[in-house]
């Protein structure tokens, strides 16, 4: 590599940044993850008006958000090993616009096909966004205490849209329409575009890593065949050829994919990490924890609007504690991880989200009294807040420097898959019960009860699966063989990566990373 590469490849240059400049790229990063994570949380507001607007079903909505997370979810590792070839600026831009691209698609739709098509279109930018802005946050914060406090801004973020996204959405959706929802992206991402051409410097990795197509189809392939059997059964019947097609594709992909990764130097995802139990246990908690998430604000939105009546705002507003308790309970996590270790808050998040989960199973009903909606949503706020910074840290604790971000990546990656599949288990419930209503809706469906109650055990089962792998996965056997797997990975890194390979130790700054999400 020449001394011209050299110079772009890495913090160095980054290192010479005035505070107020590198103040400006963390603003200008924190601006691409509030677009794309208050367009998440707010979307699931207006599902109810975009039902009633385009005539769609209940899995014509589980489409209109996983169209967005299955595509993010298969993209994310690409678009980060992308950045790192192709150089981190120009990848975000790329990023940016088609984002706004897809937003502005999205607010034309004219039916559910363009909205689920243009769903996709912005995800292929989202997945741009997050990891490769995370990235240039690491290279511009170079100074560990320094990184660590612009870490825990980003996170910030998180918890921010997390409060501000239902009640935006509604707020949107009242005044203007559910399409306002996607207008506000197009001014944000297009200033977002232009400060990064003025004030972020372009960097890439010293060693990028290679493309690894045939893991990413595999990947793909896996992802949509399983979402798309389980959105389809309540309709065709899981019996029918095309759900069990989709089956047998996605567990064809699903004995493929390793197959594949373990003959390749550099694949998409080592097989080696998940002889760290550490690591695999993450792996699973991401899942659970945001099939979860995922399941909770499908059916939360579409509960207290289509079935207790309440107004796109109304029904923001009852979503709040919620939010606030994510907020405030997502740094604590990361000082709990930093003192303490991820097992702490891994297990109260758990009981947090099996807590709501039996509460709400429990006294399911059409007219619940908003006190205990209010207990349920605090309870599911905690669990979920304190969550996310474990999940990080569980999954990159011991890993060779050199493997952290792809490890960190790999965690990323199952929240979107978590996400992806709690929405489509979760509607499919209740588009079983919709089939029963009148007109296809839910206040008029015989069996909505019934469907309800099994949406939030099944919501249950997350919260007490994610109890049970932080028992599992975070003691001293599980710590040894996260030591083992680190060794194994060592032994292929340290010739290219020299002091990088060394293990991750556990860290207030690598658990502050997982709020991240």
């Amino acid at each position: 590599m020449g001394a011209g590469a050299r110079a772009n490849a890495g913090p160095r240059a980054d290192a010479k940044l005035s505070p107020r400049r590198r103040f400006l790229v963390l603003a200008i990063c924190c601006m691409s993850l509030l677009i794309v994570s208050v367009d998440t949380t707010a979307l699931n507001v207006a599902l109810p008006d975009i039902r009633a607007d385009l005539g769609a079903s209940v899995s014509g909505l589980q489409w209109v958000v996983d169209a967005y997370t299955l595509v993010l979810a298969g993209l994310l590792m690409l678009a980060g090993s992308t950045a790192d070839r192709l150089g981190r600026r120009r990848v975000f831009r790329w990023g940016l616009a088609l984002f706004v691209l897809g937003s502005l698609l999205c607010s034309l739709a004219p039916g559910l096909g363009w909205l689920v098509a243009a769903r996709a279109v912005q995800a292929v930018g989202g997945s741009m966004l997050n990891p490769v802005a995370m990235s240039i946050i690491t290279n511009t914060f170079t100074e560990p205490r320094e990184r660590a406090r612009a870490i825990g801004v980003w996170g910030g973020v998180v918890g921010i849209s997390m409060a501000a996204g239902p009640l935006l959405g509604g707020l949107l959706v009242q005044v203007s329409g559910w399409q306002a929802i996607f207008w506000v992206n197009v001014p944000v991402g297009l200033a977002a575009m232009l400060l990064t051409t003025r004030y972020v410097p372009e960097s890439r990795a010293p060693q990028a890593r290679r493309a690894d197509p045939g893991g990413q189809a595999l990947m793909v392939v896996l992802l949509v065949g399983l979402t798309f059997g389980i959105i389809e059964s309540p309709h065709r019947g899981l019996s029918s050829p095309l759900v069990l097609g989709c089956a047998a594709v996605a567990l064809l992909a699903l004995v493929a994919l390793p197959l594949h990764e373990a003959r390749r130097s550099e694949p998409l995802i080592d097989p080696r990490f998940f002889r760290s139990v550490p690591f695999a246990g993450a792996t699973a908690t991401a899942v659970c924890a945001f099939a979860a998430l995922g399941g909770f604000l499908f059916l939360t939105s579409l509960y207290l609007q289509e079935v207790r009546g309440m107004s796109a705002l109304h029904a923001g507003l009852c979503m709040l504690p919620m939010a606030v308790m994510t907020l405030l309970f997502a740094p604590l996590s990361g000082r709990l991880v930093g003192n303490r270790g991820p097992r702490l808050p891994l297990l109260a998040a758990g009981v947090g989200l099996a807590a709501c989960g039996v509460l709400f199973a429990r006294t399911a009903s059409a007219d619940l009294p908003l006190g205990v909606l209010f207990i349920g949503y605090v309870l599911f706020g905690i669990g979920f807040g304190l969550v996310n910074a474990p999940i990080t840290n569980a999954a990159v604790s011991g890993m060779p420097r050199a493997q952290a971000g792809v490890a960190a990546a790999v965690a990323s990656t199952s929240r979107q898959v978590g996400s992806s599949l709690g929405v489509a288990v979760i509607g499919a419930v209740m588009a079983g019960a919709s089939a029963g209503g009148a007109g296809g809706g839910l206040r008029g469906a015989a069996g909505f009860q019934d469907a309800q109650r099994t949406a939030w055990w099944i919501i249950a089962g997350c919260g007490a699966a994610v109890l049970a792998l932080g028992a599992a996965t975070t003691g001293r056997w599980a710590r040894g063989t996260a030591r083992r797997a680190a060794h194994l990975l060592e032994e292929s890194t340290d010739a290219s990566t020299g002091p990088a390979a060394r293990p991750v130790a556990h860290s207030a700054r690598t658990g502050g990373k997982g709020t991240a999400g």
